[in-house]
Formats: structure tokens, C-alpha cells, sequence
């Protein structure tokens, strides 16, 4: 007589335990696509140091979004410490980046770098908006010794004479190595927030008065990938995005930058990621008597790349107000004695949808 086959050996045993399973997982699934995430709640503020009023060291943001407390260094023994801890990672929703800008026409039928320099010289020497009041005099504390002009517009019609009146503003300073710091001291005199960002500095964070802080940071278009032996050593250096992420700011009323010809590259990341619209007014110096760092091609594709940029921030509704022509610099486009143009100019453009 033949043995009696286990029922857990059999196909219908075999076929109910595969529906079961199915049927699990289903619900499983379903749960979650219904249940709605939990917001993550914001992190305490930091508790060492001193911290400054909410008006100048910290903003108000929403649940998520982290405070950020500066802290004074250079105390007799004691370390310095941080100045602002990173924030959590997802608390920024991360926009579409661009890979590139859009490249203008050429100025000719044929690349010539003759029409492409005249076009980007006549551009840049040609006010795009009025701006009656650039003079600083009428801030508290400005000094006359600055070496070079660094023109804001502080017409009425635009935000920033308010904000400076109401302690609110905010000045983020780019500079590598350079003591010409009046700008910087007359508008933190002011009442403004004032950061520069300085990699020759000795300390991390430095605070000087009440309103002025210095940081060991260099502003880059790209951030240093920790994976690259290379990259450690510019640890010091992140992009703008970045540091405002980090920093908890959401606006700039000016970007001052001064940064010996990596402001092309700085300026394309800026627009490329837009953070460009963050900013209110813009004030740099621009160096031509070469390419600048990592840009490359002839002479006549440099210039279209300069002059496409400068149609960039016109199209964010950034208007040129104010150029300075710097005489004292060689007078030099693209290692040539040519065009009578200078190595360096200051441009001052203001956001006409700044609020």
C-alpha cells in the first residue's frame, strides 16, 4: 500500500502560502504610500559660547530649519570654537541644477575676437539703470581711505538704505588676502552683518565689534569632494550655496568679491545653481587680462563666454549701475595691449526684484 503524501508537499499547500505572502506584502505597501511622513523637528541651538541677538547672529526660520549661533574667539585659553555647526542633512529642498549657460551669438557672422571685444567693453562701460545715491559718506563710520571705489546704490527705490536704516542688512565679503577691509568696517559700523571670507586668515571664525565677523573659508564654484586626496587640502573652500546652507542665511543684501580672477567661474555657479537670486546687489571685480581660472578656448570664445554670463544675471534682472575703471592696473585684455581697456574693472549691478 502506497505511503500518503504530506499535505505541506502538496501544490495547493504550496500555492496558499505564496497568496498569503503576496497578500502581506500588498499591505505592507499600502501603508506606506498612505501614512504621511513625520517632519523632522529643528535641532536645538547650539549652547557654547556667547550668542549674538536673534537681529544679527540668528534668523527665524520654520520647523526644520536650523538657528545659528557665532560665537567670539581668541579667549586666553581656551580653543576657538566653532562658529556655525553644520545643518541636518535634508533640510533644504535641492533645486534643478544647470550644467551650463546659455552662450550668446556671436558678435559676427565669423568668430572675430576684434567685434567680441568691443561688444563685452561697450557692455560693461554702459549704465543699465540709474543710481543717484552711491556715496557712502552717509554712512555712520565711513572712512575715505578705502583704496578702491566699491559702489552700492542706495536709492530709495530699492531695499537696501531700508534695511540698513532697520539693522537688518546683511554684506557677505569674498577676498583672498587683501587689506582693504574700509568697505567692510564702514558697513558693519552701520548696523549691517557683515562676514568676510578670507583663507589667509589665522583663526576659523573672528569677530571684531559687534557686527563684523572674519572666516577662514574660501568661496569656490565647486565643493572638495573628501574622497579626493587632493581635495583635502582645500577643505577650507566650498561654494556660496554651501556656506549659506550652513550658515542658516537665506539673503544677501550685497556679495562684495574680490577674488583675483576665479570670479567668472564663482559667478557662473551663482547662476547656474540660482543662487544669484538670493543676492540684492552685486559688486565685483573683474579681472580680463586673462582668462581666468578654468576657462578655456581661443580669445574670441573667452569673451563670448564673459560677455554670456553678463547677459545671465540681465535676464535674473540684475542692471548694471556703476562701472570703475581701474587705471592704476596694467592696461591689458587677454595678455595684449589692446582696445584701451584696463586689466581690472568694478562692477555694480543691482536685483530690481530684490524685496
Amino acid at each position: 500500500m502506497p505511503k500518503e503524501r504530506p499535505l505541506w508537499r502538496g501544490p495547493a499547500f504550496r500555492l496558499c502560502l505564496l497568496s498569503a505572502a503576496l497578500f502581506l506584502c500588498l499591505q505592507l505597501g499600502m501603508r506606506r504610500s498612505w501614512c504621511p511622513e513625520e517632519k523632522p523637528r529643528a535641532p536645538p541651538a547650539a549652547a557654547a559660547g556667547r550668542a549674538l541677538p536673534p537681529a544679527l547672529g540668528t534668523e527665524q526660520h520654520p520647523a526644520g530649519r536650523r538657528r545659528v549661533t557665532y560665537v567670539r574667539s581668541g579667549r586666553r585659553g581656551s580653543a576657538a570654537p566653532g562658529c556655525c555647526p553644520p545643518r541636518p542633512p535634508g533640510g533644504r529642498r535641492r533645486k534643478t541644477v544647470r550644467w551650463h549657460i546659455e552662450l550668446q551669438p556671436w558678435a559676427s557672422p565669423t568668430p572675430s575676437l576684434n567685434y567680441e571685444a568691443l561688444r563685452f567693453l561697450k557692455y560693461i562701460s554702459t549704465s543699465q539703470i540709474s543710481c543717484e545715491h552711491m556715496n557712502l559718506n552717509s554712512l555712520r563710520g565711513y572712512s575715505e581711505t578705502a583704496k578702491k571705489p566699491w559702489s552700492i546704490c542706495l536709492d530709495e527705490r530699492f531695499s537696501l538704505i531700508h534695511r540698513i536704516r532697520s539693522k537688518q542688512c546683511r554684506l557677505y565679503s569674498l577676498g583672498l588676502g587683501n587689506d582693504d577691509n574700509q568697505f567692510e568696517i564702514s558697513m558693519a559700523n552701520s548696523g549691517c552683518e557683515v562676514h568676510r571670507f578670507d583663507p589667509s586668515i589665522k583663526s576659523a571664525h573672528v569677530q571684531e565689534g559687534r557686527h563684523l565677523w572674519y572666516h577662514r573659508l574660501s568661496i569656490d564654484w565647486r565643493d572638495p569632494n573628501p574622497a579626493i586626496a587632493a581635495h583635502k587640502l582645500h577643505s577650507n573652500t566650498k561654494k556660496l550655496g554651501t556656506i549659506l546652507n550652513e550658515f542658516g542665511h537665506q539673503k544677501i543684501d550685497v556679495l562684495k568679491a574680490d577674488v583675483e580672477s576665479a570670479e567668472w567661474k564663482i559667478l557662473e555657479n551663482l547662476i547656474l545653481e540660482d543662487v544669484v537670486e538670493q543676492i540684492g546687489q552685486l559688486v565685483f571685480e573683474v579681472h580680463i587680462h586673462w582668462p581666468g581660472f578654468e576657462v578655456s578656448g581661443n580669445d574670441s570664445a573667452v569673451v563670448r563666454y564673459w560677455y554670456s554670463l553678463l547677459r545671465e544675471l540681465e535676464l535674473k534682472d540684475f542692471r548694471l549701475f556703476h562701472t570703475y575703471k581701474d587705471l592704476s592696473k596694467p592696461q591689458m585684455f587677454l595678455k595684449k595691449e589692446a582696445f584701451n581697456a584696463s586689466s581690472c574693472y568694478t562692477l555694480s549691478w543691482v536685483n530690481t526684484r530684490w524685496k
